[in-house]
């Protein structure tokens, strides 16, 4: 190796070796209580938002559900989740009996009834 490739590693080696000693030297200052609070403010809007847009909807939801089939009564025409379609027959406190053809019941927990159908005489 020639004595300036030498030299010239040796001022690369510097360069980079100076720059990593100033990158480290310096510490941040301590933050005031006052920078510490406004940096949490765009935790606390984001929290705001997820809140007003997807936690109030989804519990609003689950309140209107429990509703519906705490409202259950004989004579329903409702669908399961699965899909099937019956009519309330008989009310059990986490069960229900579903008239699903002339003379065949079927039983289905209360969470598996997706929705109360509307007949076609209360329609009209």
């Amino acid at each position: 190796m020639t004595p300036t490739a030498v030299r010239l590693e040796v001022r690369l080696i510097e360069l980079f070796v100076t720059d990593a000693y100033a990158q480290a030297a310096g510490a941040a200052p301590p933050q005031s209580p006052a920078g510490l609070a406004i940096s949490f403010v765009p935790f606390i809007a984001i929290f705001v938002l997820f809140y007003f847009l997807l936690i109030m909807p989804q519990q609003k939801k689950a309140k209107q559900r429990k509703q519906m089939i705490n409202a259950l009564k004989k004579g329903d025409k409702v669908m399961t989740s699965g899909g099937m379609i019956g009519t309330v027959a008989a009310l059990f406190p986490k069960m229900v009996s579903l008239q699903v053809a002339e003379g065949t019941r079927i039983k289905v927990n209360r969470t598996y009834i997706e929705e109360v159908l509307v007949s076609d005489t209360e329609e009209e």
